[in-house]
C-alpha cells in the first residue's frame, strides 16, 4: 500500500495561514476589527474573512477610517459588501477629529497621518464581546494580548516553508 503525499501550493498555503490567523484573532481578542480602506489589500482581507467563517457571518466588525477624501465608488462598494455579508460597519471620521480639535490638518498635506489618532479612539468604543473560545496554550503570560485590529498589509514574497521537525 502506497502513502499518498498531499501538498498545498504556495498561494494555498498563504491563504490557509491567513484564515488560521483570522480565526485565532476572533477567538482570542475581545475587540477584533478588520480595517477596510477599500483598496485591493482590504478587499482581499474581507474575502479571506468571509471564507474563514463561512457559512456563519464574520464575527467582528469592519472598520473604515474615513479621511473625507474617498471616492464615492469606494464608499458604495464598502456599503454594498458590508450589507451582502451582514457584518457590522464601524466608521471613524478624521473630519470629526479635526472638528473637535484632537488633530490639526495641515493645508496641502495628506490626511492619512491623522488616522493615527482617529483609529485608536474609535476602536476603544467598539463593544467588548465574549471571546469565541479560550485556549489554555494561549493563556500563558504575554500571549493573547494586543489590539485585535486586523490590518491589511502587502504580502511580501516568501519561499516555501521548511517542514517542522
Amino acid at each position: 500500500m502506497s502513502v499518498q503525499h498531499y501538498e498545498l501550493s504556495h498561494l494555498d498555503s498563504l491563504e490557509a495561514e491567513s484564515i488560521h490567523i483570522m480565526r485565532e484573532v476572533a477567538a482570542e481578542f475581545e475587540r477584533p476589527v478588520l480595517l477596510f480602506s477599500g483598496g485591493k489589500d482590504s478587499i482581499v482581507m474581507l474575502a479571506l474573512a468571509e471564507k474563514a467563517f463561512w457559512p456563519a457571518r464574520i464575527p467582528f466588525p469592519v472598520m473604515h477610517i474615513d479621511t473625507g477624501h474617498n471616492f464615492g465608488e469606494v464608499i458604495n462598494f464598502r456599503d454594498r459588501r458590508v450589507n451582502e455579508l451582514g457584518v457590522e460597519l464601524v466608521v471613524a471620521s478624521v473630519q470629526e477629529s479635526i472638528d473637535t480639535g484632537r488633530v490639526r490638518e495641515r493645508p496641502g498635506q495628506s490626511r492619512n497621518p491623522l488616522q493615527t489618532v482617529t483609529l485608536p479612539r474609535r476602536h476603544r468604543e467598539v463593544p467588548v464581546r465574549r471571546r469565541l473560545r479560550r485556549r489554555a496554550s494561549r493563556r500563558r503570560e504575554g500571549q493573547g494580548q494586543g489590539t485585535g485590529v486586523l490590518v491589511p498589509r502587502r504580502v511580501r514574497s516568501v519561499g516555501p516553508q521548511e517542514p517542522a521537525s
